[in-house]
């Protein structure tokens, strides 16, 4: 290591120190033990353009412990990317900076993913390295390997301690990623002091075992050229992802707080920071860039070149092949072929019965056809959640062109990893798939693909206590509402057949998020009146009575069908109740008030509403005296048309409490 590189290591050290001490607040110790590391992959390694973050074929670069936001701050700073500048730095974790406490994608240039809690950036990674495998599996020939980037990963203890990590290791193994490369920031600190307090194992060996190649470098303090080293021995393996162990002092340099818990979460402080500019030579102050760093680390003219070298390749490729060149470009611009949606199914009233996760399948394979970027799977539910491209084979190692997903029972990582194939921003179309009650083991997951604007399509099946005999573990209650709670999630419970063909039209026309389905197991009737239009309204009229109603039956997924019969009941009895179909709340808000109140008039008659889930947030859509049919308390084994009866879901039912609830009003 030469004196311009400790110069340009230490420049990031204090950058990042000096920002935290601005703030009050933030995470010193990674990026000053994890800066020779940093800079020895994106000063000799990383293959990006500053000048356009966007440039498809660029090295992907994950920093999964983003708690230590600086150090990406630093770096994106130091190589010559339009943001942040200095001054954002001096920003940092303040209101509306574009340099937020933890790398938020949709903010910062330059930040792939919003990782967010430790482990997600990982599996985000795998994601990442998965759309790559794919997309040169589909167009790259010998002459011309148009998508050949790595995917570079930075990861600290706390995220190898989730069991996220696990689940996508392996699976990232089991493909055989070989252009994903992750630096393990080995400094065995965690907050509550050494990291062996609770975590003794051989990573190196859990790595092995799970088909990785493992690199160790002992000095990750100074060791800039073994670091570099092993990093091109990481990008010879084509076989298998590679994990490089750099064992490094957390928040080196930092006086007593080097080498401490005490430098991991908190500002250094006047007296470690003074003596951190000591230990290091560094003479500058706070926010003072030596020229000699600029002008050293700047990549904008290398990356240019790269850009321009890959740029003349791919207008070569395009003379040879251009039917692949072309379909590259239209997957890559996130552009549909005309009539994508033409195939999607159809139902009427006469057609026979179909569970909408049948629905679902067939509407996926409807799309995948036209729509070249969908791709994705189930947590080993295929046939249960049938979501099959019975077309495409499955994306396996040597077979990466293919788009079934084999995820295996891995629910977290698999919806991390879609994030990561949303992010890669080529145009693919990710979508994942398990029970609805299953989304707790990887709400997470989608908690972070509505806080990315990641366009995952989350499959839900199994939808309610219709399950039946798995009982009230499997059965689902309050998730619809916890779900419906996350802001930027589109959550779609369609009724039937056009209904489910309407959810997908939706969720790839809505792409600037993730959108959840939630279907049912039992088959449910095909329904008058539903259509794949009032999907798009997300609430809508599906039966208007003969004379102006008195009563408004609201109702989703399997329920719907219930208000319908109801209806009719009950307009033997005099009662004209008109029945709306409220697939989407998110959807529904998005229209204009007028339209919302021809469906809900403000000032109209009572409201019932019919769904097999918790009543939490309903109080939003009924007044004073209005009601809802519910389950609030956990299910019960037996099946599902029983269990269904006992909680009141029976056409008998709603239209007693009907006939109650205009006798309440009537009163």
């Amino acid at each position: 290591m030469n004196a311009i590189d400790t110069t340009c290591i230490n420049a990031i050290r204090m950058l990042s120190a000096d920002a935290i001490e601005k703030a009050r607040s933030g995470h010193p110790g990674l990026p000053m033990g994890a800066a020779p590391a940093a800079y020895a992959l994106w000063q000799r390694v990383l293959r990006h353009n500053p000048a356009n973050p966007d440039w498809v074929n660029r090295d992907r670069f994950v920093l999964s412990a983003g708690h230590g936001s600086m150090l990406i701050y630093s770096l994106l700073h130091l190589t010559g990317y339009d943001s942040p500048t200095l001054a954002d730095i001096q920003q940092f974790r303040q209101w509306n900076s574009a340099t937020p406490g933890h790398p938020e994608n949709f903010i910062t240039p330059g930040v792939e993913v919003t990782t967010g809690p430790l482990g997600q950036g990982f599996a985000n990674a795998v994601g990442l390295a998965a759309a790559q495998a794919h997309l040169a599996a589909r167009f790259n020939t010998d002459d011309f390997p148009i998508i050949d980037h790595r995917v570079y990963c930075l990861v600290g203890d706390g995220c190898l301690m989730e069991g996220i990590s696990s689940e996508a290791a392996s699976l990232a193994g089991h493909w055989g990623l070989g252009q994903l490369i992750v630096l393990y920031d080995d400094n065995q600190i965690s907050i509550d002091g050494a990291t062996d307090l609770a975590f003794t194992e051989d990573v190196t060996r859990r790595f092995e075992s799970f088909g990785w190649q493992v690199l160790q470098v002992a000095d990750g303090d100074t060791d800039v050229d073994g670091i570099e080293a092993a990093l091109r021995a990481a990008q010879q393996e084509t076989q298998r992802p590679t994990l490089i162990r750099v064992r490094t002092t957390i928040g080196y340099g930092a006086g007593a707080k080097a080498g401490s818990a005490d430098s991991h979460g908190a500002p250094l402080g006047p007296e470690a920071l003074a003596s951190a500019r000591q230990n290091l030579g560094w003479s500058h102050g706070p926010f003072e860039i030596p020229a000699e760093v600029s002008q050293h680390m700047n990549a904008r003219k290398a990356g240019a070149e790269a850009e321009a070298a890959w740029q003349s390749m791919f207008d070569a490729y395009r003379a040879q092949h251009p039917d692949k060149a072309a379909a590259f470009l239209q997957l890559i611009s996130d552009s549909f072929c005309e009539g994508w949606d033409s195939e999607l199914p159809t139902y009427t009233a006469a057609d026979k019965p179909e569970a909408t996760r049948a629905s679902s399948g067939r509407c996926l394979n409807a799309l995948a056809p036209h729509l070249q970027g969908l791709m994705g799977g189930s947590a080993d539910l295929s046939p249960s959640n049938q979501t099959l491209l019975k077309m495409c084979g499955d994306f396996q190692r040597g077979t990466y062109a293919h788009r079934n997903l084999r995820f295996g029972v891995r629910e977290h990582a698999m919806g991390a990893i879609c994030n990561g194939i949303a992010l890669h921003r080529t145009g693919l179309i990710p979508y994942c798939a398990t029970f609805l009650v299953f989304v707790d083991y990887m709400r997470n997951a989608i908690r972070m693909s509505a806080l990315s604007r990641a366009g995952v399509l989350f499959v839900m099946t199994h939808d309610s206590v219709a399950v039946g005999e798995d009982g009230p573990t499997h059965q689902p209650v309050e998730h619809l509402a916890s779900l419906r709670l996350i802001p930027h999630l589109t959550v779609i419970r369609p009724a039937d057949g056009n209904e489910t063909a309407g959810a997908y039209r939706a969720a790839v026309v809505r792409r600037n998020g993730p959108t959840l389905l939630a279907l049912s197991r039992q088959n449910v009737p095909q329904l008058d009146g539903t259509s794949a239009e009032g999907v798009l309204r997300g609430a809508y009229v599906i039966h208007e009575p003969q004379a102006a109603p008195n009563l408004l039956l609201i109702g989703t997924g399997a329920e719907l069908s219930l208000c319908v019969q109801a209806a009719n009941v009950l307009a033997e009895t005099g009662v004209h109740a008109r029945v709306v179909s409220m697939p989407s709340w998110e959807i529904f808000e998005e229209q204009d008030a007028a339209y919302r109140d021809t469906v809900l008039p403000p000032d109209g008659p009572p409201r019932l509403v019919v769904e097999a889930g918790s009543r939490f947030g309903w109080d939003r859509y009924l007044s004073c005296g209005d009601q809802m049919i519910s389950i609030d308390d956990f299910g019960r084994s037996g099946p599902g048309e029983q269990c269904l009866a006992m909680f009141g879901y029976t056409v008998d039912n709603v239209v007693d409490r009907a006939k109650a609830l205009l006798g309440k009003r009537t009163n």
